[in-house]
């Protein structure tokens, strides 16, 4: 095992700053580099100030590699340890079998890391431990918190609304019981977990944040220039993980209305199969059935630092989600001077706060989705306060907030 306790900026942490240890199985990794970006976008900021190492537990069972043959993206095979911006990251590997068993994921994550994580505690130090999703993740950490005697936080990030359906429920809740400190990306989570029964005093909301550095407006016309887009068009644009709950396919049904109403539309679509599952191979037949081939752009997955030129070449971003926690990607549109249609799930309303930011639809109207975005398409927007909205939600503030309580809770451990 290599020395753990490296930091994303030497001499950053105060020697006697609390050591993080952030557990989450979605975290980037080799074979799935754009997994759990936003969680490595928050906590690498909280590295700046204390001294973190990452646990990202990986599902596995004997005969997974045969699986693989037939679906080659499934649980790729992860290194056990890598070095991010400084930072260790261990990958240790948990007993799942697939399609069966969920119930029993919380408890072999937390059997599955607890050689890693007690060694981290030995070696590293560890005084807490920060959890993302409050099951499996949230349940593996209260688990290996009480073995260990360590403070646990749970982040939540939207997975909780569909679990709180499920037979999985009551592990959930256990884990909010159990965790020391619960955060929220979003009020609407909050309001969520409180009316299960969780109290309101133990979960803080502390949103996500936006690189300004990194997300800012480029020329429109050259960015359109090099995607191949007219000038003149109407362009929508959507990032996410191309699979049903981002809603790819309810924007593309509405494009055949919006071209008869708008004439020349073009649609973005930005992503690839993710962890949730992969369904490119349906919207390209939707939009053949449509005939729509030369109105939608299948660009793939594009790299954070290279979204801005996508994003620059729209008018319009929309996200036509069935469950967000707080959608990061919002911001980042806003930080590139595009106003927002999007439905009201989850945090959406919290970062489209205003009328003169975007316009949020109800989820599953899909005569509303379409008129907002024909709205949308033909009005003037003010695109110095959406820039100016972007610009008072950096990351800063958030993660001044994170740190406090991170410190606090590291004294009591």
């Amino acid at each position: 095992m290599a020395v753990p306790g490296k930091r994303a900026e030497e001499g950053g942490p105060k020697p006697d700053a609390p050591h993080v240890l952030v557990f989450s199985s979605l975290f980037p990794r080799p074979g799935q580099p754009r997994a759990g970006l936003f969680i490595r976008e928050r906590m690498f900021r909280v590295a700046r100030h204390l001294p973190l190492v990452v646990v990202s537990p990986q599902p596995w069972f004997p005969l997974q590699g045969l699986i693989r043959r037939f679906r080659p993206g499934y649980r790729p095979v992860s290194p056990y340890h890598v070095v991010q911006d400084g930072i260790d990251v261990y990958c240790p590997r948990f007993f799942s079998f697939p399609g069966i068993g969920r119930r029993l994921d919380g408890l072999m994550m937390a059997l599955g890391s607890l050689p890693t994580v007690r060694r981290l505690c030995r070696d590293f130090g560890v005084d807490l431990i920060d959890a993302h999703f409050a099951y499996p993740d949230g349940y593996a950490a209260t688990r290996l918190g009480r073995w260990l005697k360590r403070p646990v936080t749970i982040t939540l990030r939207g997975t909780e609304v569909p679990l709180a359906r499920s037979n999985r429920r009551h592990l959930m809740l256990r884990a909010l019981a159990d965790a020391t400190q619960i955060f929220s990306v979003a009020d609407a989570l909050k309001r969520h977990v409180v009316a299960l029964g969780v109290p309101a005093g133990k979960v803080r909301v502390v949103g996500n944040g936006v690189d300004i550095e990194k997300f800012f407006p480029e020329d429109r016309r050259a960015c359109r220039e090099a995607l191949g887009l007219p000038e003149q068009a109407r362009v929508l644009v959507t990032v996410g993980g191309l699979v049903e709950r981002k809603g790819f396919h309810r924007v593309i049904d509405c494009l055949p209305d919006l071209k008869g109403r708008l004439g020349d539309v073009h649609y973005l679509v930005v992503g690839g199969a993710s962890g949730e599952g992969d369904m490119s191979g349906r919207l390209r037949q939707q939009v053949k059935d449509l005939g729509l081939e030369e109105r939608v752009h299948f660009l793939g997955a594009i790299a954070p630092e290279r979204l801005r030129h996508v994003l620059s070449a729209a008018d319009l971003f929309v996200l036509a989600t069935r469950n967000e926690g707080w959608a990061n990607v919002l911001l980042e549109a806003m930080a590139c001077g595009l106003p927002i249609v999007t439905t009201d799930v989850g945090g959406n309303r919290e970062v489209v706060c205003r009328d003169s930011l975007g316009i949020i639809v109800p989820f599953g109207d899909q005569a509303a989705l379409c008129s907002a975005l024909a709205t949308a398409l033909s009005r003037d927007w003010d695109g110095d306060e959406i820039l100016a909205h972007a610009k008072r939600n950096t990351w800063d503030g958030r993660v001044e907030v994170l740190v406090r309580c991170f410190c606090s809770l590291g004294k009591q451990g």
